[in-house]
């Protein structure tokens, strides 16, 4: 659990980690959920931060958790979501992962997802761990590695 003293050194840290690149915009930090702490950033320049694929949010999200994690001993996470895009981003794989996983329900044939992010392939496994037609599975090295969807067989 994140004491009040160490949230306000990750709300002015973080803070102070945008302004000093250079990104203008409305920053929240919100109340930890579990050990996370959400920020959400609003900017007219979203796709500075964002970068191909998601690649500089990524990396800025463990910049930022680096230099923070020399400040507080207490286990906790960041994550930094600009102008709703892995809000966005989940909501297009949640509907991908159940559109493919209809197709290989009926074609009874697997299909290979393109490569992504652990945190992209997670919500694949979690969206189809429910159902009892499919199976996922990731395969691969990073930064290749993906999610194939296969035919459940017994």
């Amino acid at each position: 659990m994140l004491s009040q003293e160490d949230f306000k050194k990750i709300e002015n840290t973080t803070r102070e980690f945008f302004e000093k690149i250079g990104i203008e915009g409305d920053i929240e930090i919100a109340s930890p959920k579990e050990k996370t702490v959400p920020i959400y950033i609003e900017t007219d320049t979203p796709q500075v931060l964002i970068g191909q694929k998601g690649q500089t949010l990524t990396s800025l999200q463990h910049l930022l958790k680096a230099i923070l994690r020399k400040q507080i001993s207490s286990e906790f996470y960041i994550d930094i979501d600009v102008n709703h895009y892995k809000e966005k981003k989940i909501k297009y794989l949640r509907e991908l992962a159940r559109s493919i996983a209809n197709e290989v329900s009926l074609s009874k044939k697997e299909m290979a997802l393109e490569p992504m992010p652990a945190y992209e392939r997670r919500v694949i496994h979690m969206e189809l761990a429910g159902r009892s037609d499919v199976t996922t599975e990731s395969i691969g090295e990073e930064p290749e590695r993906k999610v194939v969807i296969k035919p459940y067989s017994q």
